[in-house]
């Protein structure tokens, strides 16, 4: 008599791999996906952190000067106050990140300080023999607004190609050059005793970088006006204006 045999082994068990099979956890691109994104944010959080203490220092000492009518050493004093408090937040935070103790801290925190106060003395002073068009024109520098000067400074430092071609002028300088004076011309001396014009030289430049230039003082609060025409006459130059 013919018969059927069932046999019951239990519940199937999960399948077995082969070493072929295998994957890498989470999957490869979504991991180096990751990775990138995380490597973009820290770069777009470095450069934030770079450029604050710049728009801090020279953004917030315009607003000080135009909105709250401060003087012009009154608003450079304030905006560079803050800026040495931020940047030494900035050492107090990395050397708590890094586990140093008090007494490193309190000298990381006051060195920030420092260079903050150090950078903001050298702006006000020293400018580069190759950032200005003449000796005479570097004799100027120190006559520009203290606000006009930190700017300038900080444009260079991005920019060392950057070149200044005019700053103070006299009613003189416009006889020399046949022209009439214009009295209300932001490179006389103010009622404050400061120059509040600077002339950039843009001939021979990419015009990407001249635009960025004049970006860069829009940004800070400042005006920037290009000149081609009368230029020519007074040096057969282009140049933009910033005040």
């Amino acid at each position: 008599m013919d018969t059927i045999r069932v046999e019951y082994h239990g519940p199937p068990g999960p399948p077995v791999e082969t070493r072929g099979d295998r994957k890498p956890p989470g999957g490869g691109k979504p991991r180096r996906r990751s990775l990138h994104l995380r490597l973009v944010r820290w770069v777009l959080l470095a450069v934030l952190l770079a450029v604050l203490p710049f728009v801090l220092l020279i953004r917030g000492g315009v607003f000080a000067y135009n909105a709250w009518g401060l003087g012009a050493w009154l608003s450079l004093g304030l905006s560079a106050t803050a800026t040495m408090l931020l940047l030494a937040l900035y050492a107090w935070a990395v050397s708590r990140r890094i586990g140093a103790g008090e007494g490193l801290r309190k000298l990381l925190t006051r060195a920030a300080a420092a260079l903050a106060a150090a950078y903001v003395t050298w702006s006000l002073v020293f400018i580069a023999g190759a950032n200005v068009k003449s000796e005479e024109v570097r004799a100027e520098y120190v006559a520009l607004h203290p606000l006009l000067r930190v700017a300038a400074s900080a444009v260079f430092l991005a920019d060392p190609g950057a070149v200044i071609t005019d700053a103070g002028r006299t009613p003189d300088f416009y006889r020399r050059m046949g022209l009439s004076a214009n009295e209300t011309s932001l490179h006389f001396r103010q009622d404050d005793g400061f120059v509040h014009a600077l002339d950039l030289r843009t001939f021979g430049r990419p015009e990407w970088r001249n635009q960025a230039v004049a970006l860069a003082f829009r940004a800070m609060g400042f005006h920037a006006l290009r000149h081609v025409g009368t230029a020519d006459r007074l040096g057969s130059e282009s140049r933009q204006e910033i005040f």
